[in-house]
């Protein structure tokens, strides 16, 4: 298993020895999914470290600044394009090269995770980052059916409101306990409950499951 990470390299450390304890094989490798040449090299590495490709998951995102429309400015919005959108592209470009059938790969998986804010909008929060979510669920569909025949299946997971430090670091540490009774079930999911639901579409178990974005959002 290849582990990307940007900056957070104690984080990617962290994974890494747990997944080594547990016998698997393993790689970190540091990139900047908004630069291509990071892509590129990530690819090289993980396949030259691991072997063929199979599976990939599209988890690099930004949100921006936690802002309404009219205080978005462009360098933000042209950051967050960038890792959002274009990195995932860029990203299943590249592994679609490698697992094709047609171009003599292995076949495989690519899960993109999106976000319920893709439907619902985020008004007053996040506009901007729930219109680059809308691009994920588009570009899903439109890869799926593109490479239905190869070999490869697409899909995303949508998450809704997930327990992570993404809410302190837009500088909103109380954004949980705020909009969790918007949730019918009262509370935020786990980072393991959204990992369920990725591992289920890579499994073999949802081998009839392409262009499919499953929400996970506890009824929200």
């Amino acid at each position: 298993m290849a582990i990307n990470y940007s900056k957070d390299e104690a984080a990617a450390r962290s994974v890494l020895d747990h997944l080594t304890r547990t016998g698997t094989r393993a790689v970190a490798i540091q990139g900047d999914i908004s630069r291509e040449p990071d892509i590129l090299r990530l690819f090289e590495i993980a396949e030259r470290e691991l072997g063929p490709l199979r599976a990939l998951v599209n988890n690099a995102a930004v949100t921006g600044t936690m802002a309404r429309v009219e205080k978005v400015d462009a360098a933000t919005m042209a950051h967050m394009l960038a890792v959002n959108v274009s990195g995932t592209i860029l990203c299943s470009r590249e592994a679609v090269r490698r697992m094709s059938t047609r171009r003599g790969g292995p076949g495989g998986a690519i899960v993109n995770i999106s976000s319920i804010a893709a439907r619902t909008g985020s008004a007053g929060e996040w506009v901007h980052y729930a219109a680059s979510k809308g691009a994920v669920n588009t570009f899903t569909i439109g890869l799926a059916r593109e490479v239905a025949t190869e070999g490869i299946r697409v899909n995303a997971v949508a998450p809704g409101l997930v327990d992570t430090e993404i809410h302190a670091a837009n500088g909103e540490p109380g954004r949980l306990a705020r909009l969790a009774p918007t949730v019918p079930m009262q509370r935020a999911a786990t980072p393991d409950e959204i990992a369920q639901g990725v591992l289920w579409l890579l499994s073999d178990a949802a081998s009839y499951t392409t262009g499919t974005i499953l929400e996970i959002g506890r009824g929200r």
